[in-house]
């Protein structure tokens, strides 16, 4: 009769445990988030009525430190020319929809 091997046990962890971010910077992270989130939303709020007859379905890339927004049909259009003019900077990209909602679940 041939003899089994033993199945090696799994090995559990993190990859890399040096990258692990603590619980504290995760949650600041997303009040950050939370609060560029809502300065962006408000210059939507501001300009969606605007523009809602006129493009619906088109997306608008908002940089809210300089409070300007780029509006194209296509999203990665929209973002790239907010990039342009502000290569570093961090923006947020809605649709032009009663909702801002740029997809589907």
């Amino acid at each position: 009769m041939a003899q089994l091997t033993p199945k090696p046990t799994a090995r559990r962890g993190r990859i890399f445990p040096e990258l692990t971010v603590s619980t504290e910077e995760l949650a600041r992270q997303e009040a950050d988030d939370e609060v560029f989130y809502q300065r962006c939303r408000a210059i939507f709020e501001r300009v969606r009525s605007e523009y809602i007859e006129s493009h619906y379905g088109w997306y608008i890339a908002i940089e809210p430190n300089s409070g300007e927004y780029f509006i194209d049909k296509d999203n990665i259009q929209a973002h790239k020319k907010v990039l342009e003019k502000y290569p570093n900077a961090k923006n947020y990209v809605f649709c032009l929809n009663e909702t801002g909602t740029t997809g589907r679940i």
